[in-house]
């Protein structure tokens, strides 16, 4: 099922992320894409979260790090695909081993990296610019599950 929301503040899309994190139950990944600040670590922010992350103030863009984990009721981990430069790098980090059915796998820039996840079952959001502080966000293969 495909969504498309809008959000008139980060504080939305954070909320946004709060009850799509709520409702994920482990095994998934979710791609996030979207223009330098349309929201998308605000976006992950609510969906760690909502996935019971301890302390999601903590949730911060991992751009230097590659990859940040969260503990919650399900383990988190929060890629950041900004800075690598091809799929072999991004392979290299052990996304496969991310992929577990008690995870989340969460991907900023997801974009970059596109083309290594299309032999699996994900979930793709993307974020775009429509006003100073409004986004349009556009959900794809949203679980049967999962209710906005």
């Amino acid at each position: 099922m495909d969504l498309d929301i809008i959000s008139n503040s980060p504080e939305e899309t954070i909320e946004l992320g709060r009850k799509i994190g709520s409702q994920l139950k482990g095994g998934e990944v979710v791609a996030v894409c979207g223009a330098l600040s349309s929201g998308k670590t605000h976006l992950i922010k609510g969906i760690a979260a909502g996935a019971g992350a301890k302390d999601s103030r903590q949730v911060n863009s991992p751009t230097f790090v590659i990859v940040n984990e969260y503990t919650g009721r399900v383990d988190i981990y929060h890629i950041d695909a900004y800075r690598l430069n091809s799929i072999g790098e991004f392979e290299m980090i052990g996304f496969d081993d991310f992929c577990y059915p008690r995870s989340v796998v969460l991907i900023e820039w997801a974009d970059k990296i596109e083309s290594a996840l299309r032999a699996i079952d994900y979930i793709r959001i993307e974020l775009f610019h429509s006003g100073q502080t409004q986004r349009d966000i556009h959900i794809k293969n949203t679980p049967d599950y999962m209710a906005l």
